[in-house]
């Protein structure tokens, strides 16, 4: 009896390249670069464009609380002008490491006087919704080229222009735009035009 022989054409599964059992470290650590790289490009853009400032005090009662985190806009005074009634953030002219927040009364070539409680802007009453009382105290000044005068809005518990002299146009930081922390006080911040209508 003849036996067959063994079959030569039979398929072997073929042979399958192994598999990656490791992860791709050069594709991960250049993942991980451009993160990096992306963050810190934002950071700064956004820091060239804008500032977080959080108010400490009282002076700017009752417009501005105590703790609130406000967003200031650094280009607001690059494409136009400070006016009255802008609430500015500026670094403090007897230190310039701290920053402050009050509102722009006056604008340079302005004569100020406070007087009986209220306040003239070129003999022109100033309009003063904003405030936390009227002020206690009496003054006069003249504001100089490139400076500003300002105030706190709670008046007699702020330390300001009237204070310690007037605000150099290069210290200021910009336009304080928005109230974003805590949630419960997000809101737009008012810059109201002080000069009363005529």
């Amino acid at each position: 009896m003849e036996q067959e022989a063994p079959a030569t054409d039979i398929l072997q599964p073929a042979e399958t390249a192994p598999a990656e059992t490791g992860t791709n470290w050069k594709r991960f650590v250049f993942d991980i670069l451009e993160t990096l790289i992306l963050a810190v490009v934002l950071f700064v853009g956004i820091n060239m464009i804008s500032a977080r400032v959080r108010v400490d005090g009282f002076s700017m009662r009752p417009t501005l609380e105590d703790g609130e985190f406000v967003l200031v806009s650094k280009l607001s005074y690059i494409w136009g002008d400070v006016k009255r009634g802008d609430i500015v953030v500026f670094h403090f002219p007897l230190n310039p490491d701290e920053e402050l927040i009050k509102r722009v009364i006056g604008l340079p070539g302005d004569r100020i006087l406070v007087e009986d409680g209220k306040v003239y802007v070129n003999n022109q009453l100033v309009n003063e919704p904003y405030i936390a009382q009227p002020p206690l105290y009496n003054g006069r000044w003249r504001i100089a080229e490139d400076h500003l005068f300002v105030l706190g809005d709670n008046r007699n518990n702020s330390n300001d222009s009237k204070d310690w002299g007037l605000l150099p146009m290069e210290n200021v930081v910009g336009k304080a735009i928005l109230i974003y922390w805590p949630p419960p006080m997000w809101n737009l911040i008012d810059h109201v035009d002080t000069l009363a209508a005529q």
